[in-house]
This record gives structure tokens, sequence and C-alpha cells, in this order.
């Protein structure tokens, strides 16, 4: 018989054992049948080089290849499982989180409510403003509330948007009372301009850099019988870094899409309300285009005066959450953390300067079961996703292992394959 019937011979028998080792390995990953098979791979590199039969070690060559090939598709496919599965749970437990501070909000407003009876409006704050008389801010305030005329004839003023406790409102009185403390009553009455043109005009200096006490915001201090006595803050909208993130998908209120702190489980500190930055109302006109750039109120003045304030239920909430905290943060019964190192202890001060609060909480009662309910839904569905989770990263387990032994198979293949080789030249 000649080489060729010898070549054909010896492959025939073998073609249908090929298969069903194949079929074997993609079932079966026990180490046993590994054993068996590497056993089997080493005699078909053997017996193949013995006696010619090139072809099958090639055939058996590229039968591993595809073997490895295909398991790792399976592990790409078990990959890409598991992070969406991880991006899903994330998101849902943001949304649960975000409906369990709207509901922590209602709690902490009901207690205030119970505890106040006159609540911080825009005009209480007004007058809170105007009782600094010899100030910047509450020359600027009795302009535009008693001169109004005047001040309308006055160009520099129409870029002066306001003062910062004018511009924004809260829905809980003691958080109110908080972030006004954490601010300070200059940062408070801080005169908010859109550009810098109109921080130059609100002061004007000799040729020896001394004040012109008849020009700008002096003189019209001095023109109404109230001199500005001592320094003042100016902040100039257009001057700020602005924050570069996202927004919060569909929120009218356009907070900002800010990464929440996270534990080793995955879950955010026991305690953690938010974002001090995100808990500000503010007025619509000031959302959208409060500078020439486009940006609003929220990424611009509030993110820089709060940047990742965080907001605690209580001190031994905010206390257990320290590692987690890199910009500061506040609780709601009056711990202050100024930055990472940097407490603020002692009784608490009253500010008397404070954000006029708003109205966002009167239809949340008629809304509080249907919310808990959402809650309870939503926690369902996230504890599905964990226990998908679970299954898929034990599927992925085995399937790195199945690749490694494979892989191990196939190299000692390769060996014996030249060692034969060898022997046979």
């Amino acid at each position: 018989m000649d080489s060729s019937s010898d070549l054909q011979a010896h492959m025939i028998p073998a073609t249908p054992h090929l298969s069903a080792q194949t079929n074997a390995i993609l079932v079966d990953d026990s180490s046993a049948s590994m054993q068996v098979d590497q056993t089997e791979n080493s005699v078909v590199a053997r017996d193949g080089m013995q006696n010619g039969g090139t072809e099958l070690v090639i055939y058996n060559s590229k039968r591993l290849q595809d073997d490895l090939q295909m398991i790792g598709l399976k592990i790409k496919q078990h990959e890409d499982h598991i992070k969406l599965l991880k991006s899903q749970s994330l998101k849902l437990g943001d949304s649960i989180l975000d409906l369990q501070v709207n509901l922590g909000k209602y709690h902490s407003a009901k207690v205030d409510n119970e505890d106040h009876s006159n609540h911080q409006n825009e005009e209480e704050t007004t007058g809170q403003i105007l009782q600094h008389e010899k100030s910047a801010a509450g020359v600027l305030c009795q302009l535009k509330t008693r001169h109004c005329t005047q001040a309308s004839h006055l160009t520099f003023t129409k870029d002066v948007l306001g003062i910062v406790a004018s511009l924004g409102q809260l829905e809980d009185e003691n958080l109110s009372s908080l972030l006004s403390e954490y601010l300070g009553v200059d940062t408070m009455l801080a005169i908010v301009c859109k550009t810098f043109e109109c921080v130059k005009a609100l002061e004007t200096y000799d040729k020896e850099g001394r004040i012109i006490k008849s020009s700008g915001l002096h003189g019209l201090g001095a023109s109404i019988g109230r001199a500005i006595d001592g320094r003042f803050l100016v902040i100039c909208l257009e001057n700020l870094r602005p924050f570069a993130g996202e927004f919060v998908v569909d929120d009218p209120q356009r907070r900002l899409d800010l990464w929440k702190p996270r534990l080793p489980t995955g879950e955010c500190p026991p305690g953690f309300l938010g974002y001090a930055v995100n808990m500000i109302n503010i007025d619509s006109k000031n959302l959208f285009c409060a500078t020439a750039s486009g940006h609003g109120l929220r990424e611009t003045l509030f993110y820089n005066l709060f940047y990742r304030l965080q907001v605690y239920r209580t001190r031994a909430d905010m206390l257990l959450a320290l590692p987690l905290i890199s910009d500061g943060a506040i609780s709601l019964d009056g711990g202050i953390i100024r930055s990472s190192g940097i407490f603020s202890l002692g009784s608490r001060q009253d500010v008397d300067v404070r954000f006029p609060k708003s109205s966002g909480t009167s239809d949340m009662p008629a809304k509080y079961a249907a919310t808990e309910k959402q809650i309870q839904e939503m926690k369902f569905r996230l504890e599905t996703l964990q226990e998908d989770l679970k299954r898929e990263q034990a599927l992925l387990k085995n399937a790195k292992d199945t690749f490694e032994r494979k892989k191990q198979e196939f190299v000692k293949f390769l060996a014996d394959s030249s060692s034969f080789a060898i022997q046979v030249m």
C-alpha cells in the first residue's frame, strides 16, 4: 500500500473518535477528562509524526485552537453581561437613593415645621440683608427696593445678578441655617456679577490705587446716606470654572450628576442624603444662561461655593463616612467638616442672613405612599439584578478555569509535536 493509502487508513477510524473527544471536552470540563484528552493528543502527535501524518497534527492543532477561541468568546460574553448588570445595578441604586433622599427631606421638613411656626421667606431674607446697613449688599438691596427708579438708570447694575442669599432657596429651614453658617455671613452677603466689567464698575481707583468714594457702589451708598464700611465680596460668574460633568436626566432643576460616595460593598454610607449643591432650589430664569457662555447658577455659583459638600442625617453617620469625605460635609444635627482634616467644633452659630425657604414639600404627603411603594419595587429589581450578577460571575470563573486547562493542553500538544518532529528528523 502506498503512503497516501496509509494516511487514509490512519485517518478514517480516527475521525469519529476525534469528534466524540471534542464534544466531551466542550460538555465535560472535569480534570479526569482533561488528563485523558491530553494523553490522547500526545499519542496522536507522536503517531502522526512517526507515520508522516502532518495533516493530522495540523487538524488537531486547529481543533484545539478553535476550542480556545470558542471558550474565549464565552468569557467575553460573560464579562459583557457582568458589566451591563453592574451598570444597571448602579443606576437603580442611585435612583433608590434619590427617592430616599426626597423622603428624608420630607421627614426633616415635617419636624422642622413643628419646631418653627414662621418660615424664612424672600421678604425676610431681604430684610436681613437690609439690616447690614453699611455693607455693599445692604446698599445694593436698599437701592433696588427703595430707589428702584434711580437704580434703573445705572448701567453697571444691569449685570449685577443679586446677593448670594437671595439667589437660592431651600426646602428645609434647618438646612438653610446650616448652609448659611457653613458659608458665613460675608459670603452670604457677596454680590454676584455676570461679567468682570461689572466687577470693575463697582469700585474705581485713583492713580495711587485709593478707592474713589464718589463713584461706583461707594458713590451710590453716599448718595442715599449709606456709606460702605469695610471690605465686601464680589463673585464674577464668567471667571468661575463651571462644573464639567453631566446633569441629572429629566430634572427640571438641572441638578448635577455627581458620583455618590460608595462603601466597599458598593452601597452608599448610612445617613447620606446628597450633595448641598443639589439641595438648593433655583429660579428658572437663573437655571440657564446666567453667563454669556450659557451656564446656569448651579454649575457656576453654587458649585464653586459648595463644591462636593456632602449632607448626612446625623453627626454619627458623617463621622462613620469620614474616609469617603474629601470636600467637606455637614449633618442635620449641626456637625460640620470644612474639608479633609478640618473640623468645625463648638456650638452652632445663628447667622443672621439665611436662604429663604421654598415650598417644594407642599405636595409630598400625597406622593409619600406612592414613593415608598416605588422604592420597594426598585429594591426587589435590584435584588434580582444582584442575583443575576452572582450567577454570571460564577459562570465567568468556570469559563476562565476551562480556558486555562485547555491552554495548558494546547501548549503540551505543541511541545509534544515539536519533540516528536525532532526525533523523526
